[in-house]
């Protein structure tokens, strides 16, 4: 994952319990996961509208090229 190995994560994590506290790091994960999500349907409907696009676009010039 992203090249890292265990003990990083491990240090990564350790670091983040003493930055925040164990009573944030439940709200920053549900955060975080949210954001995640949010961008990958962001980043899906983005992807669909272009390629609806694209299908519009080649239609047209199929539609022109035969008359």
């Amino acid at each position: 994952m992203f090249g890292l190995q265990p003990t990083h994560i491990v240090i990564i994590l350790v670091a983040a319990l003493l930055i925040f506290g164990p009573s944030r790091l439940p709200e920053l994960g549900r955060a975080i996961g949210k954001g995640i999500n949010e961008f990958r349907s962001a980043s899906k409907e983005t992807t669909d509208a272009l390629k609806q696009e694209l299908d519009k676009s080649a239609d047209e010039k199929k539609d022109t090229k035969s008359a």
